[in-house]
């Protein structure tokens, strides 16, 4: 028998990993991992609000990772810099900011170790919630957008010129990937929370047909990489959270192996292509 706490938290990281991986493709699509990692970062900085303010964690990592996205589009559209250059701004920015406050809080003890790596075995039955609430929520959110949002990613002037709307859809999605920071944060923490939205998306790629397939498999992926690293935690002992991502690097491997490209090949040659391969789409610039 599993002890509860293990027990929630293979609950909660497959929750959390049924998000991520269907997400993870559009990061991987439109090559916005730095995004990722940009707003990731900045959770940091609304974990230092939340204690100072006192208010909940997850919603002020939420508030500050939306505002951070829409700085973002609004530098973008004023600044010379280039957009790689405003995301590591920004990124690197949020984090100090968050720690030097954090620093200043001498009142407050806190497990740093905890927010930046996650602390998945401590999750709570509302945390629980939280993850299939916030996860149902943006599943939803994101099948309703799929298609301007795809359309936008293969070719935003065509997706424009059909009506689609695709600032919409890009601002949906941002706020979407804050909503997924905020809600696994505590599983997996701030640095890993990228990995969790690349590496099992980036695995589907691999060996996927078509994109709704690519995000099924990319779901499918993130929870076995979930069980995968929280039993080999429980067996040798090692962090929780990076056991779960290098579980996950593993799969990646396997799936670039020459067996698992011959399988694939195999596989699309006994089947009729439907839809663009995510091998073929021209990710937005």
């Amino acid at each position: 028998m599993l002890d509860d706490f293990f027990t929630r938290a293979l609950v909660a990281g497959l929750g959390v990993a049924a998000v991520t991986g269907p997400l993870g493709c559009f990061v991987v699509w439109r090559r916005l991992a730095y995004f990722g990692d940009t707003l990731s970062h900045a959770a940091l900085l609304g974990v230092a609000i939340a204690f100072l303010l006192e208010i909940n964690v997850t919603l002020a990592v939420f508030v500050v990772a939306t505002l951070v996205a829409l700085l973002l589009l609004l530098l973008q559209r004023r600044a010379t810099l280039s957009s790689d250059a405003l995301l590591g701004l920004l990124a690197h920015s949020s984090l100090a900011i968050g720690l030097v406050a954090l620093g200043f809080m001498s009142w407050v003890r806190i497990d740093l170790m905890g927010f930046l790596f996650g602390d998945i075995l401590a999750v709570s039955k509302f945390d629980i919630l939280v993850v299939y609430v916030g996860g149902v929520a943006v599943l939803a959110v994101l099948a309703a957008i799929w298609t301007p949002l795809f359309a936008a990613t293969v070719n935003r002037d065509l997706a424009e010129a059909e009506g689609l709307r695709p600032d919409r859809a890009n601002l949906i999605f941002m706020l979407l990937m804050a909503t997924v920071i905020a809600i696994s944060m505590k599983i997996v923490g701030v640095l890993l929370i990228t990995a969790m939205l690349i590496i099992p998306a980036a695995t589907a790629r691999r060996i996927a047909f078509g994109p709704e397939q690519m995000a099924v498999v990319a779901a499918l992926a993130g929870m076995a990489a979930v069980a995968g690293g929280l039993f080999a935690s429980l067996e040798w002992d090692t962090p929780s959270g990076p056991s779960i991502v290098v579980a996950a690097l593993v799969l990646f491997v396997l799936a670039m192996s020459p067996a698992a490209g011959v399988l694939t090949r195999l596989a699309r040659g006994a089947r009729p292509t439907r839809g663009a391969a995510p091998q073929q789409e021209r990710p937005e610039r």
